[in-house]
């Protein structure tokens, strides 16, 4: 790891599979670009932290992807989907839709931190009620919330805005919330006081 070069920090993560996991030449990658004092900062939306050199980003990040690492920016962006396990199978949970709404979501700039959650039925392990847009597949179609709070004294569930959706109707919607949240949110503004001050039918007109 080449030392006194200016850092930029990014996020990565295995992609949308079956669980979190990275394998080892993922991890050996990974290593090159630290140092042995140097640690990953584990997220808790299925993401790691790391510090590269700026002069070398796109290299580095083309290394990266060429061993099955999905690379994010960092900062006030939608962050790569939550996701279940997809504990039965991939077309049964839906992880191709998963997969799409996340390639055409992940890293749009908004006004603050965006997370989006999404799982493949209605036992909830990616916790979609708990996110800023949460998405739960039931039985063919999907069921759409926004809102939800995970932390804090005034925490609560996310509110059902649609239900029933096919996966473009899926992709439509959500790309359409985040649009509305990127052009009218303040700045710093969560998405969960944006939805407080703005209310659903802002958001589905």
């Amino acid at each position: 790891m080449e030392t006194g070069a200016k850092k930029v920090k990014i996020a990565v993560n295995g992609g949308i599979a079956f669980g979190a996991k990275l394998n080892a030449k993922q991890l050996m990658t990974l290593s090159k670009y630290m140092n042995e004092d140097e640690e990953l900062e584990l997220t808790t939306f299925q993401q790691l932290y790391i510090e590269i050199p700026e002069n070398r980003k796109e290299e580095i990040i083309a290394e990266f992807e060429s061993v099955g690492l999905a690379c994010y920016p960092v900062g006030n962006f939608v962050k790569s989907l939550r996701t279940c396990n997809f504990c039965k199978g991939e077309e049964r949970e839906g992880m191709p839709v998963a997969k799409e709404l996340n390639r055409r979501i992940a890293g749009k700039p908004v006004p603050f931190t965006l997370k989006v959650a999404y799982t493949g039925c209605i036992i909830g392990c990616g916790e979609p009620m708990l996110s800023d847009i949460g998405v739960m597949k039931y039985k063919d179609h999907y069921n759409l919330y926004v809102g939800g709070k995970a932390k804090g004294k005034d925490a609560e569930v996310g509110f059902l805005l649609k239900e029933n959706l096919k996966p473009e109707e899926l992709y439509n919607t959500v790309d359409q919330i985040i649009t509305i949240y990127s052009q009218e949110g303040k700045k710093r503004e969560t998405f969960y006081k944006f939805w407080k001050r703005v209310g659903k039918e802002q958001l589905i007109s």
